[in-house]
């Protein structure tokens, strides 16, 4: 049996070295969060100029948060799909499309949390 890893500053400076190019890569080359970082940037613009809530606040940054989560989930769930069959495979297929429906629920469920968090505001 593995024993457990040391802890040491260095290793989880590391990590955070891991993790940062990881966010850098889907920022970079996913097409949908760079509408995903748009739409949290408009939203964030909005709420400023709205002054919204401590409430509201809470809830824009979790809708974003959750959004940004699936479509960087589905990235790696894709490039680990392509690992297991660089070839067609129809499971595969529906597998990645499965991961990208939870991207459009999250982005959906986003968009209703904008529209309750903003529509007051809207309507004044």
């Amino acid at each position: 049996m593995k024993q457990p890893e040391v802890f040491t500053a260095k290793k989880r400076l590391k990590s955070f070295v891991y993790a940062f190019r990881g966010l850098n890569y889907v920022v970079k080359s996913q097409h949908n969060m760079w509408i995903h970082l748009c739409a949290a940037v408009a939203a964030v613009a909005a709420a400023v100029a709205f002054h919204i809530t401590k409430q509201d606040w809470l809830w824009l940054i979790m809708a974003i948060i959750i959004v940004f989560l699936a479509e960087i989930f589905n990235t790696a769930f894709e490039f680990l799909c392509d690992v297991v069959s660089e070839k067609f495979n129809p499971a595969v297929e529906k597998a990645k499309d499965i991961a990208a429906a939870a991207v459009l629920v999250a982005a959906g469920g986003a968009i209703i949390i904008g529209v309750m968090i903003f529509w007051p505001y809207l309507r004044a």
